[in-house]
């Protein structure tokens, strides 16, 4: 096996591919995909077909103990290189004083797979966290940022042979949200929708396949807002209060509170009339992903940008019931363009 270590999903993912294992895998946090994909693709590799019925387990942490655990660790595959043991819902295991001595020494002949989600492994457990990182990988798997999704979804189409242009990553991204499993499952349907001579993703087929609107999305909103474009952002406000579904102000009061407080961050880079200079002061992607920032510092002066930023609070402590007995999520929406535009 593998010397143990801890490391990324990319690198856990190639060691796996290239049959480089660790006794032990503590897959932990709050995005259940990559915990998904890590445990998916040891249950479905390592072993045979026909080596699994004797020599894989699954386990419920809800349903037995650590000792139990251990006791299923520690024994020997038969016929067969490796015994695979995996333990899902592992953050409800009570004690865990009897997996703590199993790190400790653990079986080579065993890969042993934890599967603790919507959380971490408890940081005053010191011992525990040094002996699951002395036996094998210790990986948390955490929710990416709104400004991690765009690179994200170029990588995912990028590895399976398909381009896609700017804007329909970021209406995707704005449309979707950081939702990992909902967001592979859509972009799988996209890639399944290209044909074989053009392996392009536009706008149009993100309306086609996705059902979200080249011309009426957050994209839009935000590019509108950008750009002082009232009447367009007016369009689209309507497009919105007639047609639900397609959007609402739970999505994009998170999108414009993110722009614009990255917006009053601008305010204070070094060389704040340089898109490069922005872009590495706001940690973005590329200076391209600056040019928002650009525009809205001259659309917009500091103080209107603090004051907008308040008034996004607001707006956002209204739709959830404060201090509003009966004006409408749409109406709320309305109010905030209005504020930002004039």
């Amino acid at each position: 096996m593998a010397e143990a270590k801890s490391v990324s999903f990319d690198s856990i993912m190639q060691d796996l591919q290239a049959r480089k294992f660790v006794p032990v895998y503590y897959l932990m946090g709050d995005e259940s995909y990559y915990i998904d994909k890590i445990s998916d693709y040891i249950a479905n590799h390592v072993l045979q077909p026909e080596e699994r019925d004797f020599n894989q387990t699954v386990l419920f942490g809800s349903d037995v103990t650590a000792a139990q655990i251990a006791d299923a660790a520690r024994r020997y595959p038969m016929m067969a290189e490796y015994q695979v043991v995996i333990v899902k819902e592992a953050q409800n295991l009570k004690n865990t004083e009897a997996l703590e001595k199993y790190f400790k020494q653990p079986m080579q002949s065993t890969i042993l797979v934890m599967c603790h989600k919507n959380g971490t492994v408890d940081g005053r457990k010191r011992e525990y966290v040094k002996s699951i990182q002395a036996a094998g990988i210790l990986f948390e798997s955490k929710k990416l940022r709104d400004r991690d999704l765009p690179p994200f979804i170029e990588n995912y189409l990028k590895h399976r042979n398909v381009s896609i242009d700017p804007k329909s990553t970021q209406i995707i991204a704005d449309s979707i949200g950081a939702d990992l499993s909902r967001l592979t499952s859509e972009l799988d349907k996209v890639i399944l929708s290209l044909p074989e001579e053009n392996r392009r993703v536009t706008p149009q087929v993100v309306e086609d396949q996705i059902g979200v609107s080249k011309d009426f999305n957050a994209f839009e909103l935000r590019d509108a807002i950008v750009n002082k474009n009232v009447f367009k952002a007016n369009q689209i406000i309507k497009y919105f209060d007639e047609n639900p579904k397609a959007g609402s102000i739970y999505s994009f009061l998170p999108m414009l509170f993110n722009y614009f407080q990255n917006l009053m961050l601008a305010y204070y880079a070094p060389n704040r009339q340089s898109q490069e200079s922005v872009a590495e002061w706001l940690e973005l992607r590329s200076p391209w992903a600056a040019k928002d920032y650009m525009t809205g510092l001259r659309n917009y002066s500091g103080v209107k940008v603090m004051q907008i930023i308040g008034k996004i609070r607001e707006i956002d402590a209204k739709s959830k019931g404060l201090d509003n007995p009966n004006t409408p999520p749409g109406e709320l929406m309305k109010e905030l363009i209005f504020y930002i535009l004039h």
